[in-house]
């Protein structure tokens, strides 16, 4: 906004309300002065009030810093919130995948590419590459390699004794 501001797109902005232009009130007066440099008139419609006087301006900075403290009082009402929450042993955020890790390592193992294992398993690529990435902690750092052809369709080459291992004690395991 503030580039069309300066290239002269337009004289007025109107908001909503002055707590929309900007978070606090420092950001809110460093805004307020461009356009009043750019010849920018700055108008509220819920406050109805606009920049054109001083008067006005002193009302504008009054109501952005009630503004400010009325987020603030939101922000540490939420964190309250969620401290009560977690002392009282209620699970925040999002839930852990429910999936069997063994079963997804052996789906790799068989061939099936990163995209049908997450198909199969109706979750994420990214989960699938999660659990993958997980299970390779088994091997010395450096010693599990991949050919450098290796795509994402294909099934990796592995050359790390305690990977293979742990993905046959897997396989057997399993039946």
């Amino acid at each position: 906004m503030l580039a069309d501001a300066r290239r002269g797109h337009f004289d007025v902005v109107l908001v909503w309300a002055c707590d929309r232009l900007a978070r606090s009130v420092r950001h809110f007066l460093e805004v307020l002065d461009e356009l009043n440099r750019l010849n920018v008139e700055f108008v509220s419609f819920r406050e109805q009030l606009d920049t054109g006087g001083p008067l006005s301006r002193a009302v504008v900075v009054i109501i952005s810093a009630i503004a400010e403290l009325e987020r603030s009082l939101i922000v540490e009402r939420v964190r309250a919130g969620m401290r009560r929450a977690r002392l009282e042993g209620r699970h925040i955020g999002h839930r852990p995948l429910d999936i069997d890790h063994n079963a997804v390592l052996r789906q790799r193992i068989h061939g099936q590419s990163i995209s049908q294992i997450a198909k199969t398993f109706s979750i994420s690529w990214a989960s699938v590459s999660r659990i993958l990435k997980q299970a390779q902690p088994a091997c010395p750092k450096g010693s599990l390699q991949t050919h450098p052809q290796v795509q994402e369709n294909s099934q990796p080459e592995i050359a790390c004794f305690h990977e293979r291992h742990l993905l046959s004690h897997l396989l057997f395991a399993s039946r």
